[in-house]
């Protein structure tokens, strides 16, 4: 949309080069010593609120200190707007989060007449209650003998015994669903009750009338939601029949998955949920406190934590590769290649050569090459990471010193392509929607089947190594031509949402060597071009994942979509137009005086309509990459983006 307000006049070179310079300088001083950057990943209210239990549901010492500060953080986020806890910066209320948050505030002290209690009460008890939370809740407080088990879905520990044909397997679920699931299997069926010294219960937060829990999964249908809702019925009804032999047996199998998958002081998954239900479990089990393999899933839930000087909180999870590949790109392209090259040096040793993780249940032919999320999590790597690592070291130009490395990655990545073109995140062809209809997936995430986002980042390392044509190159572009939606945009699966499944098609389509006079590449410019804000800047909200979106609607401008969309753009050969020349003035504009960017908003995907990210280094790396790549092609002869991001 033109705009002849002189406020949003593009900066000069001379003023982005400065920028740039800020930037890199200010991003170059948060590298570790060691060459990777790592930066807060903070999800909603749950995961703080889910330590705090955790730790009474131990029994273990009373933290003041630290249980003081993370109540501060709870109470800080607790909406002025609904009174309860939403999913993301200024979301709408979410009844589970509220409840946990409530929950945890009372563990931690807090009266049930005090003012911010008293508001988040009533808004919990006009949404249904406790009773109208999701499965993971109620299963929290089942354990808690603060709930009943008779509202939890029947999930036997020996479904980890069934055959892989069989129509509900884990290997057929996602890694982060398979990692939580597991432990959780043998804590429903002991069905252990939370030390909780305090004797703290949320009696007040029941209404007394039955509520009927609704679900967040997509596309659910009745038929299958009904058969799986006959089937829970009658393994209620048999849950105490089982073999004692064949349980216990099913009950070691359990143990030993988790035990294999412990990532050290990682833990298992590499993620919270998975990592706080393995220490339940060992607890259930009766291993000690300072049992090794206990102990060390007790930590890897500590390296969580962040503690400041006022407030605290625990991340869902660590993002040192993704910060660091990310990061190393904005590096590049400002030139920094020495700053790029500690990085790269840091990633090289944890590419995962050597085990066979849980995606060899569906490929066992393909050899390890990739890279996991965080430090450690050798059984799942994921294909983002991989292919976003791959292109880094490939611009490197380093030579034998990556040759390996990249050849094990392309080899892993390719050798895990979905049979309709595309890829998941962690796994290939894991696709099974009917077990969308579980009662215990009312969340909706249990699958990870093929992405735009996902697929767009393979493709674009493909086609940066050179490859162009052939037929998995020619499968995936198929599949990415399916996925456009109506209006040119495409779905973000792991960022918010259309601008970042744009931005990494149009990276992809220009790598592969689709100019912008291409249907597809010109449908998604001009739904870039129309959405930008007045303002010159890009968002878009956590609610665009909502089952039934109709389309983009206007959200406050960021820093880290404002970057994508113009490097989506840029890619797509618009460098010289209006739009972008507008979204460059925007970062200008908004850069802060510490040479970087601020964002409160949600713009990292976790579980659509579930669970969202604030990625801390998203307006750090993101906003220094676009304005740098302006730079340098507005110096350019050719306006062209030589790589695949």
């Amino acid at each position: 949309m033109p705009d002849n307000d002189p406020r949003h006049a593009p900066p000069s070179l001379a003023a982005v080069e400065v920028a740039v310079d800020r930037a890199t300088a200010a991003l170059a001083a948060q590298q570790r010593d060691d060459g990777h950057w790592v930066f807060e990943l903070e999800a909603d209210a749950t995961i703080p609120a889910e330590y705090v239990l955790l730790r009474h549901y131990l029994g273990e010492p009373v933290a003041a200190d630290l249980e003081a500060k993370i109540g501060r953080y709870l109470r800080r986020i607790q909406s002025e707007a609904h009174d309860g806890w939403g999913l993301f910066h200024e979301g709408a209320f979410d009844v589970s989060a509220s409840v946990k948050a409530y929950y945890a505030l009372k563990m931690i002290g807090d009266t049930t007449d005090a003012p911010h209690m008293v508001r988040a009460r009533t808004a919990i008890l006009a949404e249904g209650g406790a009773a109208a939370s999701n499965v993971f809740t109620r299963i929290q407080l089942a354990l808690f003998a603060a709930g009943p088990w008779a509202t939890v879905p029947t999930m036997p520990p020996e479904l980890i015994l069934t055959p892989r044909w069989f129509p509900v397997h884990l290997s057929k679920m996602s890694y982060w669903a398979r990692t939580v699931v597991v432990p959780l299997l043998v804590l429903a069926a002991l069905k252990p009750v939370a030390r909780n010294p305090l004797g703290v219960k949320i009696d007040e937060l029941y209404t007394g009338a039955a509520v009927r829990p609704g679900s967040k999964a997509a596309d659910t249908k009745w038929l299958w939601t009904a058969g799986f809702n006959a089937l829970d019925r009658v393994l209620k009804v048999g849950d105490r029949l089982w073999p004692k032999r064949m349980r216990r047996r099913a009950i070691e199998a359990c143990v030993a998955f988790v035990t294999e998958r412990l990532n050290g002081e990682d833990g298992l998954g590499a993620i919270y949920p998975a990592m706080a239900n393995s220490v339940m479990m060992f607890d259930a089990l009766g291993y000690a406190a300072d049992h090794p393999v206990r102990a060390i899933a007790r930590q890897s839930i500590e390296n969580l934590l962040i503690v400041g000087d006022d407030e605290a909180y625990c991340q869902p999870c660590v993002s040192p590769v993704w910060d660091t590949a990310l990061a190393a790109h904005a590096m590049m392209e400002a030139g920094c290649d020495d700053l790029a090259a500690k990085a790269l040096a840091w990633l090289k040793p944890r590419q995962v050569l050597d085990v066979k993780g849980d995606w060899a249940d569906e490929k066992p032919d393909v050899q390890p090459g990739g890279w996991a999320f965080q430090y450690n999590n050798d059984h799942y790597p994921d294909l983002d990471d991989t292919a976003v690592v791959v292109m880094a070291m490939d611009r490197a130009q380093a030579g034998a010193t990556y040759a390996t490395a990249i050849e094990r990655g392309v080899e892993w990545t390719v050798g895990l392509q979905s049979r309709n073109g595309g890829w998941g995140a962690f796994d290939a062809d894991n696709s099974y929607d009917y077990l969308n209809n579980l009662p215990f997936s009312d969340h909706g995430a249990l699958l990870d089947p093929p992405t735009a986002d996902v697929s767009a980042r393979v493709v674009s390392m493909l086609a940066q190594l050179g490859e162009r044509d052939g037929p998995r190159m020619a499968r995936a572009l198929a599949y990415l031509e399916r996925e456009q939606m109506a209006d040119g945009s495409w779905f973000g699966r792991w960022g918010v949402n259309y601008i970042y499944g744009t931005w990494s098609v149009l990276c992809a389509l220009n790598a592969a060597g689709f100019g912008p006079e291409q249907q597809m590449v010109a449908k998604a410019v001009d739904w870039l071009e129309r959405i930008q804000n007045a303002d010159g800047g890009w968002g878009e909200d956590c609610d665009s994942y909502a089952l039934d979106y109709a389309g983009y609607t206007p959200a406050p401008s960021t820093a880290s979509q404002t970057a994508w969309a113009l490097l989506g753009l840029m890619a797509a050969g618009s460098v010289d137009g209006d739009a972008v020349e507008r979204g460059i003035n925007w970062l200008a504009v908004h850069q802060d005086a510490d040479g970087l960017w601020g964002q409160e908003h949600y713009t990292g995907g976790g579980f659509p309509r579930v669970f969202y990210l604030r990625y801390h280094g998203y307006p750090k790396y993101f906003p220094l990459w676009a304005m740098a790549r302006y730079r340098n092609l507005k110096r350019s002869n050719t306006r062209a983006v030589g790589y695949g991001m």
